[in-house]
């Protein structure tokens, strides 16, 4: 699909724009309709109804293809953050939410099969940091934005604004692609797809450290807004700048790490990545400053290290999985709303029993440990 990389990339780029609007408010604006303890069960059944919809994705491929697919799913999407910008109660804003996590999710999986159609004749640790590169600098350019809609006390602003380039990306799916060729999508019972994992080491572990990689990120979009909003008492305007800086790891470690990896291998990336997360995460709850550019630089530090695991692990995993295997891609993707399911499950019972709300930290940093101990078994995949 040489023709369509660039309109690839432009797709991408304004999806992200799009989730990276709402990611880190999802949690505060439904705190609005329901009690904090219950913002967790909200992504917990989300999670599960996106983990099943997820494993009915081949057939789904197969009758529709990738690009009929992605074009339905993003303006379900679309219709999804139109309905929460306009909602006023619970019982709609509830289900609208259901429907654009699991949406976004089927996008998501969707942009892996036409990245890695390009990756054909392409080394894949450049081409995928280089397309993680670009769904990032989407990311940061978003938080100011965002944070800046909700500081004006504007929810259903920013809403509104992330429908508007889903608007866009749908047109993109309506319009291009169209000699998009879809592969032969190799439809296996889910059984089969598990074994296929279990009886792999290599690809079992990487499943796990993306798992555990998504955990962290689930970790700290629902509850590290929280913490910065309730318990620092910085407002949205100063929580948007921490944001912004935290992310620019992802734009300046994503593509020459990926390319360095095509040489390398990642697991030596990998190994640096969690020492540096684990070490600045574990540091978070004995950090008393309210200054907002020592939290930035905190996060920032958290961030290189799971930048450096996040290209390393996607790499790692399409080196030896191809597109057409849709089942394999579609249960690797299931590490996101997989993560939303155990983060919620884990820290909402935590939060009756530590006696401080940082203490979560400490506890998605034995996570990161967990993380690094698998890595070290890994075998690399040059």
């Amino acid at each position: 699909m040489p023709n369509h990389k660039n309109i690839t990339y432009l797709a991408g780029f304004l999806f992200s724009v799009s989730l990276a609007l709402i990611s880190y408010v999802n949690s505060s604006f439904l705190g609005r309709f329901v009690s904090e303890y219950s913002v967790g069960a909200i992504f917990i059944i989300a999670s599960i109804l996106t983990v099943w919809s997820l494993l009915k994705m081949p057939i789904i491929l197969a009758q529709l293809g990738n690009r009929f697919t992605a074009l339905l799913f993003s303006l379900l999407n679309f219709i999804a953050l139109c309905v929460m910008a306009l909602a006023g109660n619970a019982y709609i804003v509830i289900p609208a939410f259901i429907l654009f996590f699991i949406s976004m999710n089927f996008l998501i999986a969707s942009f892996d099969i036409f990245v890695e159609d390009m990756s054909k004749n392409h080394s894949v640790g450049k081409l995928r940091g280089l397309f993680l590169m670009t769904v990032n600098i989407a990311w940061i350019l978003a938080q100011i934005i965002s944070s800046s809609l909700v500081a004006s006390g504007s929810f259903r602003g920013v809403y509104f604004f992330s429908a508007s380039f889903m608007f866009l990306v749908s047109v993109i799916f309506l319009f291009f692609f169209g000699n998009f060729k879809d592969p032969k999508y190799i439809k296996v019972p889910i059984l089969k797809t598990l074994r296929v994992f279990i009886q792999n080491r290599n690809i079992s572990k990487i499943y796990l450290i993306n798992l555990i990689l998504k955990l962290f990120f689930a970790w700290m979009v629902i509850y590290s807004p929280i913490y910065m909003s309730e318990y620092l008492h910085f407002n949205w305007e100063q929580i948007g700048i921490i944001l912004t800086i935290m992310l620019i790891p992802f734009v300046l470690v994503d593509y020459p790490l990926g390319r360095l990896s095509d040489k390398i291998g990642e697991k030596k990336i990998l190994i640096t990545g969690f020492l540096i997360s684990i070490f600045f995460t574990f540091l978070i709850p004995f950090i008393n400053s309210a200054s907002v550019l020592v939290w930035a630089g905190v996060f920032f530090c958290t961030r290189i290290g799971a930048a450096s695991i996040e290209v390393m692990s996607e790499g790692y995993f399409f080196k030896v999985v191809k597109e057409k295997n849709a089942d394999e891609v579609s249960f690797f993707r299931n590490t996101f709303p997989l993560s939303y399911i155990i983060a919620p499950a884990i820290a909402t019972p935590l939060l009756f029993i530590l006696p401080s709300f940082n203490f979560l930290f400490f506890i998605i940093a034995a996570f990161l440990l967990l993380g690094l101990l698998i890595t070290l078994r890994l075998r690399d995949i040059k």
